[in-house]
């Protein structure tokens, strides 16, 4: 299934259907009065998070939802019908956006949250309800109101535990195809990741979700490369990988790029928590390993794991580095309360 992250829809809500002017008419009945119905309420529009969705596609093959507007009143007291709702099944994490790309509408973060997003217009009045003591006969209705018409965007940021960042090539596709059953392209080409993936870990009988990324480039919080359509999408990890490859020159300003770019794309992401990792230790003989991580450790100011992806040596480690900082944000299932999302 393609991936797609970013959708434009155009909603409708239903009108409300006419109020109807009507009287009683019947054999030996010489004053029936006034029998207008009212007018249907028309169709809302809703949107609802689910499970079982991870992309936006189905938004590219219909992008107008228009709900049904309701039936106009009748003769006899009959009330036009209401028109159906149409429900958007989206997947959760789904922020909806105004078409401004700007303002936010609703973030749906949980199964089974939903927002209403466009309200169907009332029935109008028959002349049934204008009937008083001193208008015995009225000869009015009113229209049904008209329903809502809203442009907006759907924008997807993928729900991961822990997210995977880095320059292209520093291996992080390795290590996902490493410690999950994802199986995401790997060459040995910058770029290889063209849209997130997402692998299932487990380590010492715990399981978590982990997200990877294009890489990134220096620039990339200004729209250079790939990475920065998908930053959204480590926004809500609950901590970040950060991969720096052993093999590099200049460890140090390959970790610093990195940091620059989250730093620029969102203070809050730069200041998520972090592992840091020197990944391809494989490739390199143990004087220079230890020159490179004494490097990167004076760079970030922290400790620094050492792990291979290919060799799977010290991914482990990594694994549980990343599990003790996911650990304590984790709420018991029974805590949990699934609420239907107020706007």
């Amino acid at each position: 299934m393609k991936f797609l992250d970013l959708a434009k829809v155009y909603v409708r809500s239903g009108g409300g259907g006419a109020g109807c002017v009507s009287f009683r008419r019947e054999k030996f009945i010489e004053h029936g009065g006034p029998d207008g119905g009212d007018g249907g309420k028309g169709g809302d529009v809703w949107a609802e998070a689910v499970e079982g969705l991870n992309t936006l596609i189905d938004f590219r093959f219909q992008q107008h939802f228009f709900a049904k507007s309701g039936g106009h009143g009748m003769g006899a007291q009959r009330t036009g019908a209401s028109g159906d709702d149409i429900l958007l099944r989206v997947p959760v994490g789904t922020e909806i956006l105004e078409e401004d790309q700007e303002t936010v509408v609703a973030d749906l973060t949980e199964p089974g949250q939903r927002v209403l997003l466009a309200r169907g217009g009332n029935g109008g009045f028959g002349n049934l309800h204008f009937k008083s003591s001193t208008n015995r006969a009225p000869r009015h209705a009113n229209p049904g109101q008209p329903g809502v018409e809203r442009t907006l965007w759907l924008r997807l940021k993928l729900i991961a535990d822990a997210g995977l960042v880095g320059l292209p090539n520093a291996g992080k596709s390795t290590f996902l195809a490493a410690v999950s059953n994802a199986r995401p392209k790997i060459a040995d080409y910058p770029f290889t990741t063209l849209h997130p993936n997402l692998g299932v870990v487990g380590v010492d009988g715990h399981e978590f979700v982990m997200a990877d990324i294009p890489g990134l480039i220096e620039g990339a919080s200004e729209g250079r490369g790939l990475g920065d359509q998908f930053l959204g999408h480590v926004e809500r990890s609950r901590v970040l990988l950060h991969l720096v490859d052993g093999t590099a020159e200049d460890v140090a300003q390959d970790a610093r790029t990195i940091l620059t770019e989250l730093e620029a794309y969102s203070p809050a992401l730069a200041e998520k928590p972090r592992v840091t990792a020197l990944n391809k230790i494989d490739a390199l003989d143990p004087e220079t390993l230890a020159e490179r991580k004494a490097a990167l450790e004076a760079e970030i100011g922290g400790p620094v794991l050492l792990m291979s992806g290919v060799s799977r040596e010290g991914v482990t480690e990594v694994l549980r580095a990343l599990w003790s900082r996911i650990a304590p944000s984790r709420r018991p299932a029974e805590d949990r309360e699934d609420k239907p999302w107020q706007p």
